[in-house]
């Protein structure tokens, strides 16, 4: 087959259009195109009242050797080329009677893929969550949001599906992905019931109801491979014998404790996971500080996104609820970003522990609610919290317990309409839009509720943003605090075989350890970890 990529067609063109259009720039006759599928479906908004959706197809040809010999050299739009090869391959099977088994510690995208991976190949992992199972954290974390009631063991950051669970379900990724293993996810994800358009839209997403059903399928398949999954068992320890791996210490619910031989383990944990960052420390695992960012929800009308960024077709169907993405450098130095941006989704409470409110944002896959929301954060380097490689937790948990007292102690997110903060008084009532967080937003003033750099930076950005996206610094928009969690801030170097830098037989993986930063790019690392860790085990037969 081969792939053509940059087709340009009207938003509304008919369905015949695509043919014509491979056709045209083929130049070949009807007849001489077998077949044709989309590989990638994108919109150019540049020109609001011209929208046009881009694709690229693999196409199917009687003499596809000609066509090729016969295009070559020629300039025009695009590439043409053969297909690549986006099959998986397994680099491992494992042998008959191989007693180890690796341990894995969560159950987030990373885990998951990691352990799915090493089931196929026959390795029958041991995952370990120290959460729930999907459906049972689902109403742990509802019981935050309704009745103000957190289980710091059950909730947004952590159970089955991890953080990923509880957000915009995003599926796409900036990172190089040569061996297209972006495409092995979204494969597993469509075949435990995500819809086949992740496969071939721009920015696929899936959102938190379909990522529920989901994830259990993910689990089913790894359980029927010879896997193991254990809920509510929190690893406590970790066995080191002159730099290698020999076990983990686990509890469960009962206050029972547990060792687990295991020379290759997995850590999966996500980035929230603090507690046991604090345990690998002191065991001597090298962790070192990294930057992150820090700030407020933002939330605007959909309507008033959806208008600036498509104008008259706003509300196409092909179109969806518009996001937007944007940076600003401001004359403190500090870049102030949009993160994590969620079209008609809600704001959500996301602590994982007592007395700290955490804020961000989530939506289902029709992103049909009335706001739009994004982080609306400053970028921080180690040199604002220095000295122990852990500090960056502790910065992060002085303004979240902050943000609890501001919002009255008891989960309520403080909260201040964007006029008001610009203009430097307290808000005391919501005008057009309503903010979406629960338990609920109490309005108040929002200068102390993080260091005056970043204030200073996001006051300065929010009149230079509006210019991009007319109506961004509306004075009704809202801003709840705060949003902490935009990554960890800690990194725990990993070596070419993807092993801790010091302590042999431990995989650090995923966001948690900084080496992801979304579901799918976690996803990725999950797999290429599990290679490795398979690759390993081979080593021991």
């Amino acid at each position: 087959m081969l792939r053509i990529t940059e087709l340009k067609l009207p938003l509304d063109h008919p369905a015949e259009a695509l043919r014509e259009a491979i056709l045209q720039r083929l130049g070949i006759a009807d007849r001489e195109l077998l077949d044709f599928s989309v590989y990638k479906r994108s919109h150019d908004a540049r020109k609001k009242s011209a929208i046009a959706l881009i694709y690229t197809v693999d196409a199917s040809l009687h003499d596809e050797a000609a066509v090729l010999r016969r295009l070559q050299g020629r300039a025009g739009p695009g590439q043409i080329g053969p297909t690549p090869d986006m099959s998986y391959h397994f680099v491992a099977r494992a042998p008959a009677g191989l007693q180890a088994r690796p341990v894995i510690i969560g159950m987030g995208p990373c885990g998951f893929m990691a352990a799915l991976t090493l089931a196929q190949m026959g390795f029958r992992p041991i995952v370990l969550e120290r959460g729930k199972e999907v459906r049972e954290r689902t109403q742990d974390t509802w019981g935050l949001w309704r009745k103000s009631t957190l289980n710091p063991e059950s909730n947004v950051q952590f159970g089955e599906g991890g953080a990923g669970t509880f957000s915009d379900g995003k599926l796409y990724s900036q990172i190089k992905d040569p061996r297209f293993l972006s495409r092995k996810v979204l494969c597993e994800f469509v075949k435990a019931g995500a819809p086949e358009e992740i496969l071939y839209v721009a920015k696929p997403h899936i959102g938190t109801f379909r990522l529920v059903g989901m994830v259990e399928k993910i689990r089913a398949e790894i359980e029927s491979l010879g896997g193991e999954i254990h809920f509510k068992t929190k690893v406590e320890d970790l066995l080191i014998e002159d730099g290698q791996v020999r076990g983990l210490t686990v509890s469960k619910t009962d206050g029972q404790q547990e060792f687990i031989a295991a020379s290759h383990v997995v850590l999966a944990v996500g980035h929230s996971a603090r507690d046991t960052f604090q345990m690998l420390y002191e065991r001597g695992v090298y962790i070192e500080a990294k930057p992150f960012s820090i700030g407020f929800r933002i939330e605007h009308p959909q309507s008033l996104i959806d208008v600036c960024r498509f104008g008259k077709f706003a509300g196409h169907p092909l179109l969806g609820a518009a996001d937007y993405k944007h940076v600003y450098h401001a004359s403190n130095g500090r870049s102030v970003y949009s993160f994590c941006m969620c079209p008609g989704g809600t704001v959500v409470a996301a602590t994982s522990e007592e007395g700290r409110v955490v804020t961000n944002g989530m939506s289902q896959y029709s992103r049909n609610e009335r706001n739009a929301n994004a982080g609306f954060v400053v970028g921080i380097t180690p040199a604002d919290y220095p000295g122990h490689p852990l500090a960056g937790i502790a910065y992060q948990r002085h303004w979240e317990s902050r943000a609890f007292e501001l919002g009255g102690r008891n989960y309520n997110a403080p909260g201040q309409l964007v006029g008001d903060f610009l203009a430097g008084r307290p808000s005391t009532q919501l005008g057009e839009v309503i903010p979406s967080y629960k338990p609920g937003v109490t309005l108040g003033d929002l200068s102390t509720a993080l260091p005056d750099f970043a204030i200073a930076a996001m006051r300065e950005a929010l009149p230079a943003l509006d210019k991009q996206i007319r109506g961004y610094a509306m004075h009704d928009a809202v801003l709840t605090g705060v949003e902490t969690r935009t990554s960890s801030p800690i990194r725990i170097k990993r070596g070419a075989d993807f092993q801790s830098l010091n302590t042999r037989g431990l995989y650090p993986a995923g966001e948690g350890a900084s080496y992801a930063g979304g579901i799918l790019s976690a996803a990725i690392d999950g797999i290429e970890v599990a290679e490795a860790v398979a690759q390993s085990l081979l080593k021991t037969v």
